[in-house]
């Protein structure tokens, strides 16, 4: 009964002022109960033991600190010594070098970075003294594996620990398990690492390695750029030390990001690329079989290397000088992988993504990234994040312009992950925390960052001088020994080598790079191509317009109908049942099939056929225009049923996700994930079109130029809603004309396909073709209900894509005066005014596929009008966007290959030329509408708007 009085005055006297010590108070209760006073012990035993034990005991807090304006005495009864004053007082001193010692820790190797005071970590701060340095206190949680010891021994544990060369934010985390992990590692090391002399030695040659290349090249090719890693060389025995470990552990592959700095020496030293082959693009010798190629340090490479836990493979992605974009695209590559492998924990393959201090901070798509990390559509189970931090972003000093933050790494706190900064120029602690960190990413499945704090001994690149804007920085470096000279040094010193051994692993490594042998430490030179994706089959194809992508027709109903069957029990919402209703009609032939019957039925024919098919977007569950229900809720439980993943038993995977609100990182991670896995369908789809401006770096970068940079297939699909609705400016166009001006050497496809027949044969065309280009489709918005947009079974089942459908009414083609070409929406607004004016002297044919341009097929269609007298090009889009200025010479070419001793004139008909994509206001839209109509059919013109443009 006692306990039970004394638990509930402590609940009443507590202040919030005492809320960090009764936070690490009940740390210590939770570890070694039997460390706290009786009274704590009964007020703690009130809250439950669980996953989450600070939950309770934080609404506490929370109570605390609303009454924080009141000062209330400590209970007397939990402090009555002095001596127990001064053990809370200790308490508080360990709580605060977990959470601030990172501030007080020896981070620069220049010493140049201004560190100020910490108050927290004063022995003043919490009623201690030097004169209790002898004094034995207990040491509740802290993990050095004493119950009680002196002051003294506590506070060189935690300098050592928290404030040497390494400084660890982990408090941040709530999940006490992990947090408690961290600890444990830590502490239980109390700064010391204790390598073996092996250990060692092998740290020196990796170091003597990254350094021995750089000076190499320096010396060979004077001023040529290679963004060096002198002053980071760490950096090689680190992810040496990462991929070794994780091999040991069982990973299969390992697939790696980084941007330039240090990345030849990642090629040569990790990856093991033959220097003479590196040397011979430094002397501007080519490898590319075609295309334009990219400078040395944009290109990808692989091998495999061995490991203690057997053969691994190692993939460095291709990146753009985009510098932070290549990490989501390494997410979908590593997503791919671990697809193929069944393996979406992470056991088998993980990723790896290099960061500059700088762009880690600044570029906004490392945020989009992290923020993926943990959902289900994008998780990886954990990626290692290591930054290359020169303190200096190009010339832009460190931090004072280049963030508002304490630390570039602050941004990955977002997802709660581990921190640890390592001084460069201790290597040994950057191999412990190396360890620490992938072990931590293997145990929790959770993305962890090491942030190796170093130096930029060249300029931003090697012809840069960069004293002109680091004066003072480039003073000490000048003066600073090399990371391995100290390293050797201090190895010497111990007797680990002797100079001797130093010096002649510098003369072997040089002498190994003049004879152009591999110097890569675990190179496999035979390696298992099991653990490679295989491309061959879709390599050296040409794009082929017509293709046979027909089903046969009972198979599509028989597809239809297991797509309407549900779990007993599973009910739709009203408007959802009908849908569902509806397309069973579609089955049978009761009703025409309409654009969301067409389009999932594509889905299930690919699934049918082995293909795996991947779809993510904002919406794409339900479709942004309420067209898909390809994910279906119960109305009653809210549980979801997939039909597209119960086509048949063990069929391929059918992943659907509504993606995070993210354009730029989740069509980078489905960029990725499509370069990994060839034999499947990748499908990214836009909320509207006109959004993907948000994703523009990947579209420019990776999609339209890939494989003629780094001759990379893709066959990555982008559905992107575009039509003039009367929407406004950012919800008509999905910047059409933008794509058409990427395209060249058969690049990449942009198909505006008008009919549901049209989408069901143009996506499966991008998978039973044995061709991998990105396919772009200008996706629809009102046609997907449009009466006229309909198509039937057997269109579906003997059909294929057309790249050009010709007039669809009974005209006589002798007749016809006028040809208008168009494509997408616009040509239901045609074919109905045309209907109701019954002018049957103009014809209208839809160009379905813009690029590749089908010219012999155009050529075809109009060589069938032998009195053609004009030729119209008719567009929603104003007269500077959409294809117009585009396709205009490619019209003129055919329109004059028909009769060349006749001029047949070709018009524009379309809005004017506009900075904004679209009208805002309804009125003026339909207005326009009306008028390119009129325009493009050759009816009275009267009351137009007159800046129509006609060439």
């Amino acid at each position: 009964m006692q306990e039970v009085v004394d638990a509930q005055r402590l609940d009443t006297e507590l202040s919030a002022e005492n809320a960090a010590y009764i936070e690490e108070l009940y740390e210590c209760y939770l570890t070694a109960p039997e460390t706290v006073g009786d009274d704590w012990r009964a007020y703690f035993d009130q809250f439950p033991k669980g996953d989450q034990p600070h939950r309770n005991i934080k609404e506490q807090f929370l109570l605390l600190a609303r009454n924080s304006t009141r000062v209330q005495p400590m209970p007397q009864s939990s402090v009555s010594t002095e001596h127990e004053r001064r053990q809370v007082g200790v308490l508080q001193l360990i709580a605060a070098y977990r959470n601030r010692g990172h501030q007080k820790a020896k981070l620069d190797p220049l010493h140049l970075a201004k560190r100020e005071q910490v108050p927290d970590l004063d022995l003043a701060a919490h009623g201690l003294s030097r004169s209790d340095l002898d004094t034995v206190f207990q040491t509740g949680n802290l993990a050095i594996g004493k119950v009680e010891t002196t002051l003294g021994e506590m506070v060189d544990a935690m300098e050592a620990i928290y404030c040497g060369s390494i400084g660890s934010e982990y408090m941040h985390i709530v999940d006490t398990k992990e947090k408690r992990w961290i600890q444990q590692r830590l502490e239980g090391a109390r700064g010391q690492f204790n390598f073996s002399n092996e250990q060692k030695t092998a740290i020196l040659e990796r170091l003597t390695a990254a350094e021995g290349l750089e000076k190499y090249l320096g010396s060979r090719y004077v001023g040529a750029k290679r963004f060096g890693l002198e002053g980071g060389e760490s950096f090689i025995p680190m992810i040496n030390e990462i991929i070794q470990r994780s091999g040991k552990a069982g990973t299969k592959e390992v697939v790696i990001g980084m941007a330039h700095r240090g990345r030849l020496n990642m090629l040569v030293n990790i990856l093991g690329k033959n220097p003479a082959d590196l040397f011979g693009e430094f002397e501007g010798k080519t490898f590319n079989k075609k295309g334009s190629g990219d400078v040395k340090y944009h290109q990808g490479f692989s091998s495999n290397v061995m490991t203690p836990g057997g053969e691994i493979h190692l993939a460095l992605a291709f990146n753009p000088s985009h510098l932070e974009i290549v990490g989501p695209v390494v997410e979908g590559s590593v997503r791919a992988r671990q697809v193929r492998r069944q393996d979406i924990g992470g056991d088998d393959v993980l990723p790896i993504i290099v960061h500059g201090d700088a762009a880690f901070a600044g570029q906004g798509v490392v945020m989009e990234t992290f923020q993926m990390s943990q959902t289900r559509g994008y998780t990886v189970g954990g990626t290692m994040h290591v930054i290359i931090n020169n303190q200096v972003g190009f010339t832009t000093s460190c931090p004072d312009d280049a963030r508002s933050t304490e630390y570039c790494t602050d941004v990955a706190k977002m997802v709660q992950a581990p921190i640890f900064h390592v001084n460069g120029d201790d290597p040994e602690a950057v191999v412990f925390i190396t360890q620490l960190a992938l072990d931590f990413r293997q145990e929790f499945r959770k993305d962890v960052v090491i942030d190796l704090f170093c130096y930029r001994r060249r300029g931003h690149n090697e012809a840069d001088e960069p004293s002109a804007t680091q004066p003072l920085m480039y003073q000490v470096i000048s003066k600073l020994p090399t990371t391995r000279t100290l390293y050797a040094d201090k190895l010497i010193k111990e007797e680990v080598v002797n100079r001797s051994d130093a010096d002649n692993m510098i003369e072997s490594y040089r002498s190994a790079l003049e004879a152009g042998k591999h110097v890569a430490n675990a190179l496999v030179r035979e390696p298992n191509k099991k653990l490679y994706v295989d491309w061959s089959p879709y390599v050296g194809h040409q794009l082929v317009d017509r293709w046979d992508t027909g089903v046969a027709k009972e198979r599509l109903q028989e597809l239809g109908r297991k797509m309407a069957q549900f779990p007993e029990g599973f009910v739709l919402q009203k408007q959802v049942q009908k849908v569902i209703d509806d397309r069973l009609k579609m089955q049978t032939g009761e009703l025409a099939l309409n654009w969301g019957a067409a389009e999932t039925l594509a889905y299930a024919t690919l699934l049918d056929e082995g293909y795996l098919v991947r779809l993510t977007g904002q919406d794409v569950g339900r479709g942004t225009f309420s067209h898909r229900h390809a994910k279906l809720l119960n109305q009653t439980d809210g549980s979801q049923y997939i039909p597209l993943c119960h086509i048949k038993e063990n069929q391929p995977r059918f992943a659907l996700y509504d993606s995070l609100l993210s354009e730029e990182a989740v069509l980078a991670f489905e960029y990725g994930y499509a370069t990994t896995i060839p034999s499947s369908l990748i499908v990214w789809e836009a909320q509207f079109g006109d959004f993907a401006n948000g994703a523009q770096v990947v579209i420019d970068q990776f999609i339209s130029s890939g494989e003629t940079k780094w001759e990379r297939l893709c066959g990555l699909t982008l559905l992107l809603p575009h039509g003039y609705e009367g929407q406004g400016p950012e919800h008509s166009s999905a910047r059409l004309e933008r794509f058409l001006q990427l395209c060249a050497e058969e690049n990449m496809q942009v198909c505006t396909p008008t009919t549901p027949a049209q989408i069901f044969h143009v996506l499966r065309r991008q998978v039973v073709r044995p061709t991998r280009k990105p396919l772009v489709i200008m996706s629809p918005k009102s046609l997907l209900r449009h009466k006229l947009a309909t198509s039937t079974l057997d269109e579906l089942a003997n059909g294929r894509f057309d790249t050009v459908i010709d007039e669809v009414d009974n005209l006589d083609k002798t007749a016809v005066k006028r040809v208008v070409l168009c494509g997408g929406k616009v040509y239901y607004d045609l074919l109905e005014k045309r209907r109701e004016e019954e002018l049957d002297d103009v014809a209208i044919v839809r160009i379905e596929q813009l690029y590749p341009y089908p010219q012999a097929r155009v050529r075809e269609v109009l060589s069938q009008y032998p009195n053609l007298e004009r030729v119209m090009w008719a567009q929603e889009e104003p007269q500077n966007q959409g294809a117009w200025l585009f396709i205009a010479h490619l019209i003129y070419s055919d329109v004059a290959s028909l009769r060349p001793d006749q001029l047949i004139p070709v018009n524009y008909a379309g809005r004017p030329a506009s900075a904004a994509p679209a009208s805002g206001s309804p009125y003026l839209h339909a207005k326009q509408q009306a008028t390119l109509v009129i325009d493009a059919l050759g009816l009275d013109s009267t009351n137009k708007p007159d800046q129509q443009g006609e060439s």
